[in-house]
Order: structure tokens, then C-alpha cells, then sequence
């Protein structure tokens, strides 16, 4: 017979919803009777902790490993233990919310570079503050971006996904180690340009009434292909 649950045992009884709190508090009340960490930091930044964190306590949502960490530590970390080596980019027509989630989801899956394409303005929103810890670039049209990405990565692999005549299912399709991903905005889908630079297209296959899922979504589901395809 299996244990009942606490958290909903306690929901019960108390007729309230139990919500799990995200974080720790101030170091004295989470350490209580050590010392306060002394950090001698590392080439990369000046100290790992968070003075402010510390004192204050870290309700962010990030890995329990970074706790009280500074967001210059936490990132060049990231850099240091090897980002993925896929960069991602979105055509920035119609400041569609979905760009936000799209870096969300890039910091999720360790993505080298979130390139976004047009307009510097983009709704942040969605990012909920992973745009810190992420690298995010603009480029002003889709020829510039993809001729200097070609140039710094001789013999990669430029893929767009989109759903178009002639593209491959992503079910079929090997992801090459080195490469960059194209994704369109919500609605429009990827410009006709980005089409006709891309080495592949790729398709996510659907089986509901509409034609395509949202470009946030879109994305999870490439990132996370290429990391079951290629995570040792």
C-alpha cells in the first residue's frame, strides 16, 4: 500500500492549496550557526555568491547548484561547463510573444546563441528573465546573420523549420552536431529568403485540425531532438 502523499494530506486538512515555495532564504536562516561563505571567486568573475542573495535570500527559479550565485557567475559558468553546440534563430516580424518563450527555451536546453532577426524590440515577457543568463543577439536581416554565421562556422549546417513543400519530417531527420536553426514568428511562418539560404528544411509532423503549433513550442520540440540525438 502506498504512503499518502504529505503535500496533499495537508491540503486537505487545511482546506487551502498547498503551493511549494521555489528558492531558499537568507543564508543565516537556511546555514543557521556556520559562517557566512567567503567566495575567492575565479578568472571568470570576481565572486560566485551574491551579497544581496544572502542576505536577502534567492527565490529565483534556477538549479539549486547556482543558488546565491550572481547572474554574471551563473552565466559565464554556463560558458565554462560547455553550452550545447546549436545556435537558434527567429525572424522578428510581428513582436510575437513566442520570442520570449523561445530564449526561455534555449536556456533550457544550454543553446550556444539566441539570434533574433529584425526589430531589437521583442516582448520579453515570456523569457521570464532567462534572457540574462542566455546569449541574445540581433541581426538585422536573415542574408546578414546567415553569411556571418557562415563564416565563423565553415561546413555547418544551416536548418529551417517550416511546413512547406519539399521540407523532411523532424521524426527522420539527423541533426548535425554543428548547426543553426531557423524558426519563423507565430503566424507567417519563416520569410521566403530564410527558405532559400537553408541547407534543410524540417517539419514537425501534427495530426490535429490546424496547420502548424505555436513557434515556442516549435522550438522546444527541435532543441530537444537534437539533444536526445547528440547528448553523450
Amino acid at each position: 500500500m502506498h504512503e499518502p502523499n504529505p503535500i496533499s494530506v495537508a491540503a486537505r486538512e487545511s482546506g487551502e492549496p498547498v503551493f511549494r515555495q521555489v528558492g531558499v532564504g537568507p543564508w543565516s536562516q537556511t546555514h543557521p550557526g556556520e559562517p557566512r561563505p567567503d567566495d575567492p571567486g575565479s578568472p571568470n568573475y570576481d565572486s560566485r555568491l551574491d551579497s544581496h542573495l544572502l542576505d536577502e535570500g534567492d527565490r529565483r527559479n534556477v538549479l539549486d547548484r547556482y543558488r546565491y550565485w550572481s547572474v554574471a557567475a551563473i552565466s559565464a559558468d554556463l560558458d565554462s561547463t560547455g553550452r550545447h553546440e546549436f545556435d537558434v534563430a527567429v525572424e522578428n516580424w510581428t513582436h510575437d510573444f513566442n520570442i520570449g518563450s523561445m530564449v526561455r527555451t534555449a536556456n533550457a536546453f544550454a543553446a550556444n546563441r539566441v539570434y533574433i532577426v529584425g526589430p531589437h524590440k521583442w516582448n520579453r515577457k515570456g523569457a521570464l528573465m532567462t534572457e540574462l543568463y542566455q546569449h541574445v543577439e540581433h541581426s538585422p536581416g536573415i542574408e546578414a546573420l546567415i553569411g556571418a554565421w557562415r563564416e565563423r562556422n565553415p561546413g555547418s549546417r544551416v536548418i529551417a523549420l517550416d511546413i512547406v513543400p519539399g521540407a523532411v519530417p523532424l521524426e527522420t531527420y539527423r541533426f548535425p552536431r554543428r548547426c543553426l536553426m531557423l524558426f519563423g514568428a507565430e503566424g507567417p511562418g519563416l520569410s521566403s529568403k530564410a527558405l532559400e539560404l537553408a541547407d534543410d528544411v524540417v517539419y514537425i509532423s501534427q495530426f490535429g485540425s490546424v496547420r502548424s503549433i505555436n513557434a515556442g513550442a516549435a522550438a522546444a520540440v527541435a532543441m530537444h531532438s537534437w539533444v536526445v540525438q547528440h547528448m553523450d
